[in-house]
């Protein structure tokens, strides 16, 4: 008589091997199914030589004090149409407005924006942008001083 696993039911090798194939292969396909979408929302390097980077970053933080040093302010949002409200404090009414906003994540996303008075600190863009999550580069001149800031909006 022929005693397999199939008819007397016995937990052998085979079927402990068969777990553990199985239990890895589940975990190998997460691991790859998981990497496919990081890869695909990755945008890309911040900067493309760390080196000549660090070369101007004192300059970045004269200009980030500098900035600061102005008291200007900017809070975005986004209305229902698509076009960009800024709200900004101290900002002089001569002043020209431009933005860049990108998607921080999923496929890669940019608009070029700029904006017009509407009076009391509002401005307006007068390009659209979808909805979502966004990230804004804001960028103010008023003759002779500058102003930058990053905002979230969604």
């Amino acid at each position: 008589m022929n005693n397999t696993s199939s008819s007397n039911g016995k937990f052998t090798g085979k079927h402990m091997a068969m777990v553990f194939v199985g239990g890895f292969g589940v975990v190998i396909a997460v691991n790859l199914v998981m990497a496919s979408f990081a890869v695909g929302s990755f945008h890309g390097t911040v900067v493309d030589n760390s080196y000549v980077a660090s070369q101007n970053y004192n300059g970045w933080i004269a200009k980030a004090e500098a900035s600061k040093a102005l008291g200007w302010q900017a809070l975005p949002h986004r209305r229902e149409d698509g076009r960009v409200v800024l709200e900004t404090l101290a900002v002089p009414a001569d002043a020209a407005i431009t933005a860049k906003a990108e998607r921080p994540l999923g496929e890669r996303e940019g608009a070029s924006l700029t904006f017009a008075p509407q009076g009391r600190g509002r401005w307006l863009s007068n390009e659209t942008i979808g909805a979502g999550r966004w990230q804004m580069h804001t960028a103010i001149r008023a003759g002779t001083q500058e102003w930058a800031g990053e905002s979230d909006l969604k």
